[in-house]
């Protein structure tokens, strides 16, 4: 078995970890049962799950086992790290269909065949506990004040913690004890704004069966100037083809900055570190064939090759020397459409390119919209036949956001 360890620490990934030279040598001699957290707040993952599940496929790869603990019972309450306002609650329905699309990306990821990893949902438990008995278990173990220095509250102390979130702790802590019970779970990982939840987990296993649990967090998916990564002009980076297109995913890591290139290699690839780090050290225009390689390599692992072909062939097209546009995104109409005219707002309305007619508006005064190239100026502009060339028109959103319209 391979020491995962050193794998997770020369790629970057390490931030903080309880017991380090016991849980190093854990990883290097024994079959580990760990798991990462993922509450459905949303109906698809994001870019920034990407990296914990990297993690995970790192770690199954060395011969650990991985639980993909869905919170279906958590997204009850809100996780209140990190955020500076109370999270939306949302309906158990809208939580069981956000952690049935969660459970389709994971299989495309994780391997769960054969016992090689576990997916569960901590409503199954968390659901039907009687708060009596909960708080009676497990609360006499946490000090309120010592939960009040927690990183994870102290945004939230500022603006009024509400009695709701302050639960978050105990629910995930409990999470983890049962998971140790079930499973035999002996190791939470997650991203450094989970370390407080992990350590009183930890602490509460410990409490309750006697036996060291342990903790490691993984560094946040920053830019060099520590900005967190994953946001496009249209919002967040989707892992559904549905929300962020196979294109549009290729196209972030495209343009990422110089700087980023190394760093993403080797966090969001498989490409040994070798090859990483004689692509990172490209300079100039080389570090394009970079980019370029680590568009292809992330979108295949999302979306598959043959996807990720067709986004590089449609980059190429726009960008370059190819002339095969059919893989560019694309939204159809009819000729009725066209040939009563329909004006620029509702065309990119029904592409989807804007969500209203006030935020095209303010595209185009910003000088962010064109069409075949030309920029628009005028917010009304119709658009009729003349404007589609061999029954295609591109339009184009900011400097990066393509889509091509055509006639049916």
């Amino acid at each position: 078995m391979g020491n995962v360890y050193d794998t997770l620490l020369e790629r970057g990934y390490i931030k903080q970890m309880t017991h380090q030279e016991p849980l190093i040598d854990l990883l290097k001699n024994e079959k580990v049962t760990f798991y990462i957290g993922f509450d459905p707040t949303a109906d698809s993952l994001h870019v920034g799950h990407f990296l914990q599940m990297m993690v995970m496929a790192h770690m199954q790869r060395a011969g650990h086992r991985p639980i993909a603990l869905i919170g279906g019972g958590t997204a009850m309450v809100g996780d209140p790290s990190g955020k500076t306002d109370m999270r939306r609650l949302m309906t158990r329905e809208t939580i069981r269909h956000n952690s049935d699309c969660f459970k389709k990306q994971f299989s495309n990821f994780i391997d769960f065949s054969e016992d090689k990893a576990i997916m569960i949902n901590n409503g199954d438990w968390l659901l039907e506990l009687n708060y009596i008995n909960f708080l009676r278990e497990i609360g006499m173990y946490f000090s309120v004040n010592r939960m009040l220095t927690a990183e994870c509250y102290k945004n939230r102390l500022e603006k009024g913690l509400t009695f709701l979130e302050f639960n978050y702790m105990l629910m995930q802590a409990y999470d983890f004890l049962e998971l140790y019970r079930k499973y035999n779970c002996i190791l939470q990982l997650g991203g450094d704004d989970q370390w407080s939840n992990i350590l009183a987990g930890a602490d509460l296993i410990r409490r309750k069966e006697g036996v060291e649990a342990y903790g490691l967090t993984f560094t946040l998916l920053t830019t060099s100037e520590g900005k967190k990564m994953g946001k496009t002009e249209s919002g967040a980076l989707w892992l559904d083809a549905e929300k962020t297109s196979p294109y549009e995913f290729y196209q972030y890591w495209r343009n990422i900055d110089d700087p980023d290139v190394e760093n993403c290699l080797a966090l969001l690839t498989f490409l040994p570190m070798e090859e990483v780090k004689r692509l990172g050290s490209l300079a100039g225009e080389q570090i394009n064939e970079a980019k370029k390689i680590l568009a292809f390599e992330v979108t295949k692992l999302i979306h598959g090759e043959e996807e990720a072909v067709k986004a590089g062939d449609a980059a190429e097209s726009l960008f370059g020397a190819g002339k095969n546009l059919d893989n560019v995104p694309g939204t159809t109409i009819t000729s009725e459409q066209v040939s009563s005219g329909i004006g620029i707002l509702d065309l990119m309305l029904q592409t989807k390119l804007i969500s209203s007619k006030g935020e095209g508006r303010r595209l185009i005064a910003q000088g962010g919209v064109s069409v075949n190239n030309e920029k628009v100026t005028d917010v009304y502009l119709p658009l009729g036949e003349k404007d589609f060339v061999n029954g295609r028109l591109m339009l184009k959103k900011g400097k990066k956001v393509y889509h091509q319209v055509t006639i049916q």
